[in-house]
């Protein structure tokens, strides 16, 4: 039989080292990429393991029961976390998404969230600190979230019909604890709480409208998002993938939508309210509509590898400053060398590009840095 090759772990090798340029940056929170982008959000995936065995991120076929997944000590810890996250506050950060794999699973998650909570953007606020989640675990960790300092969740949710949910899943885990852990969320306060749901064509696109009734009039703001090419163990194709165009023609030929101004700078999801006033959903059209000229996004790996893109093939080290003998001074300015140089955008290029155009590498898989 032939050996099987899992691509995660040519990324984590590849990581490029993250130098201390000669000439320092200094963190004044204007830091901006080659394309003129800020930098305002930091995702932070904690942990590269996950409960569930969705087939367009963790495939039950790759990630098996002798998956290597990374060893605990290479891991970054919370206090190498936070050093790191200072730093990119200091650049202008405003927002902090904590990621997985499945956060929840990260043992003690809530001292990681009270030390992000300490931070203060260069104006003095605090961060926006949100956390992404399969929702499997938040009905008995959602207070504790909110009193750390959290300040809302995502929660992934495939669809309503159990029989879809526990398939996507593919670890026959109930849709009604699910949405037991969002209504925890809702009681312990993290809010505004928002629902992605990956639309993938030929498997849950049915549940679009039944999700589309049930959060209207809930306060919870739904997000649609096309099935996206990140990594290479998804199998993805383009007949795969649903246009939200064809989300928002399908939901409004029964509930009225119109469009509404983006909410924020940068913003992925495109804003659509009930004409009726019953609140708001979004798309984020990843495949078909590209954001990558104002995408503010930076994306730590758990074991401290900084990917510029979702769609990136190799990471940046900064473990290796954190754990070497870098100042503070030393770490921001790395971050800043870093970002300055950035010019990626994937999604505009997309069209005219083969699959891994040039690179001979694989792209990063979304359950390593989070979506």
């Amino acid at each position: 039989m032939a050996e099987r090759v899992i691509p995660l772990i040519d990324q984590r090798v590849a990581a490029r080292p993250a130098a201390v340029p000669a000439q320092p940056i200094a963190a004044t929170g204007l830091l901006s990429d080659a394309l003129g982008r800020p930098l305002r959000d930091l995702r932070i995936s904690v942990t590269d393991r996950c409960n569930f065995r969705c087939s367009y991120c963790m495939p039950k076929e790759v990630f098996d029961k002798d998956y290597p997944y990374l060893p605990h000590a290479d891991l970054l810890t919370f206090e190498e976390i936070t050093r790191i996250a200072k730093q990119f506050v200091a650049h202008g950060v405003r927002k902090i998404r904590l990621t997985g794999g499945e956060p929840l699973l990260r043992k003690n998650i809530e001292i990681l969230v009270e030390q992000l909570a300490a931070l203060r953007t260069v104006d003095g606020e605090p961060l926006d600190l949100t956390l992404t989640t399969n929702g499997s675990l938040l009905a008995r960790k959602a207070k504790a979230l909110k009193a750390a300092g959290l300040q809302r969740v995502t929660v992934s949710l495939d669809g309503l019909d159990d029989n879809v949910f526990r398939s996507m899943n593919d670890v026959d885990f109930p849709v009604a604890e699910v949405l037991r852990g969002i209504e925890a969320a809702r009681d312990a306060g993290l809010g505004p709480i928002k629902i992605n749901m990956v639309v993938k064509r030929g498997t849950n696109e049915h549940e679009i409208l039944p999700m589309a009734r049930h959060f209207k009039g809930t306060g919870i703001v739904l997000r649609f998002i096309e099935y996206m090419d990140v990594g290479a163990t998804n199998g993805w194709r383009m007949n795969e993938v649903m246009p939200s165009a064809e989300v928002v023609r399908h939901i409004g030929s029964e509930l009225p939508l119109v469009q509404l101004d983006p909410s924020a700078p940068g913003e992925t999801a495109e804003r659509w309210g009930y004409a009726d006033g019953g609140g708001e959903i979004g798309v984020i059209s990843s495949v078909t509509q590209a954001f990558c000229g104002d995408c503010n996004r930076a994306r730590l790996s758990t074991e401290g590898r900084l990917y510029l893109c979702l769609f990136a093939t190799q990471g940046h080290d900064l473990r290796s400053l954190v754990r070497g003998s870098a100042s503070d001074e030393q770490l921001a300015s790395a971050i800043g060398h870093i970002w300055h140089g950035r010019d990626d955008r994937y999604s505009q290029l997309r069209s005219s590009l083969p699959p891994d155009a040039g690179s001979g590498a694989r792209r990063v898989e979304m359950s390593y840095i989070g979506g």
